[in-house]
């Protein structure tokens, strides 16, 4: 007599506070294992490449938005729009930013250093609303990256790259938290803090940065949106701007190295992306959030993956 067994199916969907940010809709996937390469995006390098970054890539409504800044001087930057396969454009020509993420209405925001706040940006006419300017009555010294969380809490880094942009500054260079009007500091121990980002279920906080021994991938458990002590989850190497896909797994970029490593939640390899120059940031974008986009020395390159991942 054939016996029938109920086959057990387990589906993995995105967790409420995923699916209410609009990031992880569907079945993420699987993650990327062993050595890949990245393409070169044709076209790319726009103007003259001395000293240019891009960086700050965010996906939004069909393209892709990057911070494009001279690394000299008092660092101008503008935001340029990447629409696949080839259309490029400046929508916003002086906007003094490094990284760009999306607040709760899906709106662009900019950490600025040319007036060391954190603003939202108007891509209509290029005006900016700051969202938080000081502390302890102060100027930041150069923000650098952000991450908005569902309830409306702004996390970013605050290092010293570009703190000659515009006078004044901190004393150190910190890890923020601002909620409510209120800035409080997340972190002051680490050397220049770069990228940072939250984990696909808005539970823990990831930031790269610098300590005495070297730079580390630290992961800081929230409680209620609050940053708990954060613990060393990785060593890296020149760590730079991150992104993670909807399996919670941290693509950390290491400027020097031209690498992406992919890290498990709990600190493992699982592969390594390799790109042709100094990288800088990451972000998915594409029709199915499949496709990685890395920033660099004026570069953009992509690499289709298979899992869905975070837009910034």
């Amino acid at each position: 007599m054939l016996k029938l067994v109920p086959l057990l199916v387990v589906l993995c969907f995105p967790t409420a506070a995923a699916t209410a940010a609009g990031t992880c809709q569907g079945f993420p996937g699987t993650a990327p294992k062993g050595e890949l390469t990245a393409t070169r995006v044709a076209n790319a390098t726009l103007g003259d490449a001395l000293n240019r970054l891009y960086e700050g890539p965010v996906w939004r409504d069909g393209a892709l938005y990057l911070s494009d800044f001279v690394h000299n001087g008092r660092f101008p930057s503008r935001i340029r729009r990447f629409t696949p396969p080839d259309r490029w454009e400046t929508v916003v020509e002086d906007s003094g930013s490094n990284g760009l993420a999306l607040d709760t209405d899906g709106r662009l925001i900019a950490a600025t250093h040319d007036r060391k706040q954190v603003a939202r940006v108007d891509l209509a006419d290029g005006t900016r609303t700051p969202l938080v300017s000081t502390f302890d009555g102060a100027p930041f010294n150069s923000p650098n990256d952000l991450v908005m969380a569902a309830d409306g809490t702004l996390y970013f880094t605050d290092p010293d790259y570009q703190r000659k942009a515009a006078p004044g500054g901190q004393p150190l260079t910190r890890v923020y938290r601002h909620h409510e009007g209120v800035t409080t500091v997340v972190d002051d121990s680490l050397r220049n803090p770069n990228g940072i980002a939250l984990s696909p279920d808005g539970g823990t906080l990831y930031v790269a940065g610098g300590t005495g021994d070297g730079d580390v991938l630290r992961a800081y458990p929230l409680r209620d949106g609050v940053p708990g002590p954060g613990r060393d989850l990785a060593r890296i190497t020149g760590g730079d701007g991150l992104t993670l896909d909807c399996l919670g797994n941290i693509y950390v970029t290491e400027h020097g190295q031209q690498r992406v490593r992919v890290f498990s939640p709990a600190g493992d390899v699982l592969a390594t992306i390799r790109v042709d120059a100094n990288i800088t940031n990451a972000a998915f974008g594409g029709e199915d959030r499949r496709t990685l986009f890395l920033t660099g020395a004026a570069s953009l390159w992509s690499i289709e993956l298979p899992v869905a991942g975070l837009p910034y």
